[in-house]
């Protein structure tokens, strides 16, 4: 008997001892975490910014072309999707903050407005992207629009496609991570002692913002 209670007394030290948080305490722990999130966005600086560099090489190889093709985007549409992301930061901004105060029912409705607003940009890139498919205005060997006669024009739309696409799927992915806080903001899980998460897709969510504001007058104004 006495084998067996050391023997159990030893798993529970054990088992103790692997989740032990490697952390003096919460406040390092966040700080930690927010380094994480910094490194992350680095990373997605450094993937925009080949684009970025590529499509300015491109551009100085081809500016006439450039400035032709981009008088077919919908200037009206991109400048819609600017204000509705600069108004999705500021209710996630808002949320965040009604988070750290304990403002359960604010932070839901602030969240939820981050969600609608989010939703209203995808809404509004489906009619862009529509009018596009609809007019050939596609990338590489699918382009067929008989207006535009400039033998590179593909390659302005081919650009225009893997920038918007890839800004596109950022924002899926963080109208799911935005669901997330939703739901467990739902279930009492953040607050004013535990909100890290609620801050890192905050950020998240505001370098996605930060990114749109480079490529609509980069796209859509500059040309």
């Amino acid at each position: 008997m006495m084998s067996a209670d050391v023997s159990d007394r030893a798993v529970t030290a054990a088992a103790s001892h692997e989740h032990e948080s490697p952390f003096a305490g919460p406040d390092e722990a966040f700080e930690a975490a927010k380094q994480g999130m910094w490194i992350f966005l680095v990373t997605e600086v450094l993937m925009f910014g080949g684009l970025f560099v590529a499509y300015g090489i491109f551009r100085g190889l081809h500016a006439d072309m450039f400035q032709e093709a981009h008088r077919y985007l919908a200037v009206s549409l991109g400048g819609t999707n600017t204000v509705v992301l600069i108004l999705s930061s500021l209710t996630m901004a808002l949320g965040v903050g009604a988070t750290q105060r304990g403002q359960r029912d604010r932070a839901l409705l602030f969240f939820g407005l981050t969600l609608l607003l989010a939703s209203c940009f995808l809404l509004v890139k489906y009619f862009e992207y529509s009018h596009k498919f609809h007019e050939g205005l596609l990338p590489g060997g699918y382009f067929r629009n008989e207006h535009l006669k400039h033998p590179k024009a593909p390659l302005f739309f081919s650009l225009y496609f893997v920038m918007t696409g890839l800004h596109l799927v950022h924002v899926l992915v963080g109208m799911g991570l935005i669901a997330w806080l939703l739901k467990r903001t739902v279930a009492r899980q953040f607050g004013p002692h535990y909100y890290t998460p609620v801050e890192l897709v905050g950020f998240y969510w505001h370098f996605v913002d930060m990114v749109w504001i480079y490529l609509f007058p980069l796209l859509y104004l500059v040309g």
